[in-house]
């Protein structure tokens, strides 16, 4: 079966590239699997040198961005460091809570157990914190809306499931890897189940949206990822038969801000 393409330009100038990866890519070189497929390995197939100034999960898709010069790549690390960006994620986990918005604050402890997953531990772990937003009901499923204030390893995974709810499909995190298939969700489906293939069989987070200053302007830029394929399939199967698209909803939210 093909792949999609590693990724897809969002921006780039002289400073900066911005781009949207596709699930399953590491951002950088990994200690315990260092031949696995990299995105700064094929980007820089396009851009020649990069520098990583944050990461997100190899399971979860969307923005990233990387530094073209080692000024911009101090000045944006800097910016992360002091909690200075700000980040939007989307993901559909199973169930639906009973909150409709959610604070979690619960230090967290990177590479904690035997299978190298971030742990809660209130003696050692550093502070994390998120906060969650509902933003669409589809039956069996939520799309959530997670703002992390801090950068841990798979934090908004471990603060979902510490509060009992998991990320479709999470292979660490959860109990239940069974993808989504439109015939178990469509009452009058069709097709034949036996050749069906899933509209999502892989960690449901992406990496939506990312807010910081621009290392030579000076002023603030946003940049959003659209959804993979997979994901927005998904979204758009979902909001035909439950009526509830988490990107109308986020579309909705932003015309009401206003800058201070």
């Amino acid at each position: 079966m093909k792949l999609t393409a590693p990724y897809t330009v969002i921006y780039q100038d002289d400073d900066i590239v911005v781009l949207n990866k596709r699930s399953g890519l590491l951002i950088a070189q990994d200690r315990y699997n260092p031949d696995a497929p990299r995105l700064d390995v094929e980007a820089e197939k396009e851009f020649g040198k990069l520098y990583a100034v944050h990461r997100i999960d190899k399971d979860t898709s969307g923005i990233v961005v990387y530094a073209r010069k080692a000024e911009a790549h101090k000045n944006i690390s800097m910016q992360f460091e002091k909690h200075e960006v700000k980040k939007i994620y989307h993901c559909l986990i199973n169930g639906r809570p009973l909150w409709k918005e959610l604070h979690v604050d619960l230090p967290l402890q990177p590479d904690g157990d035997a299978r190298h997953r971030t742990v809660v531990n209130k003696k050692f772990g550093k502070k994390s914190i998120t906060d969650f937003k509902v933003i669409g009901e589809c039956g069996p499923y939520t799309w959530i809306e997670a703002r992390p204030l801090t950068g841990r390893t798979h934090q908004i995974r471990v603060h979902l499931a510490e509060n009992k709810f998991c990320i479709v499909c999470d292979p660490l995190y959860s109990g239940n890897q069974k993808p989504i298939r439109l015939s178990e969700i469509k009452k009058r489906y069709n097709g034949d189940t036996q050749e069906e293939r899933p509209l999502l069989s892989r960690l449901a987070l992406h990496a939506y949206k990312i807010t910081f200053i621009h290392p030579s302007t000076g002023k603030e830029v946003t940049f959003a990822a659209p959804y993979q394929k997979d994901m927005d399939s998904t979204r758009k199967q979902l909001a035909k038969i439950y009526g509830a698209d988490p990107l109308k909803e986020e579309a909705a939210d932003s015309t009401g801000l206003q800058e201070d």
